[in-house]
C-alpha cells in the first residue's frame, strides 16, 4: 500500500507508468536526465490510488513536519 506522506512529493509514492521509475524515485527523461516535473500519468495514478486508499473527501496537506493526510479534507486555516 502506497504511503503517501513518506517521500518529498506525495506523487513519489507510486511507480510511474510512463518511464517505470519505482516509487521514492524521481521521473527521468528518455535521454536519462531527470525530469524537471514527475510526468502526468504518474500524477494520475498517483490520484487515482489516494482516493482509492483513502476515499474521496481525504486531502493532503504539506505541513511543518512533513505531509499530512486528513480524512475529512477540511480546510486548513
Amino acid at each position: 500500500m502506497p504511503d503517501f506522506t513518506a517521500h518529498r512529493h506525495p506523487i513519489l509514492a507510486v511507480r510511474c507508468p510512463t518511464c517505470g521509475k519505482p516509487p521514492g524515485l524521481w521521473c527521468r527523461r528518455p535521454s536519462g536526465h531527470k525530469a524537471n516535473n514527475l510526468h502526468a500519468a504518474r500524477q494520475a495514478e498517483a490520484d487515482r490510488v489516494f482516493l482509492e486508499q483513502h476515499g474521496p473527501t481525504a486531502t493532503i496537506i504539506h505541513a511543518a513536519s512533513g505531509w499530512l493526510i486528513d480524512p475529512q479534507g477540511r480546510a486548513r486555516d
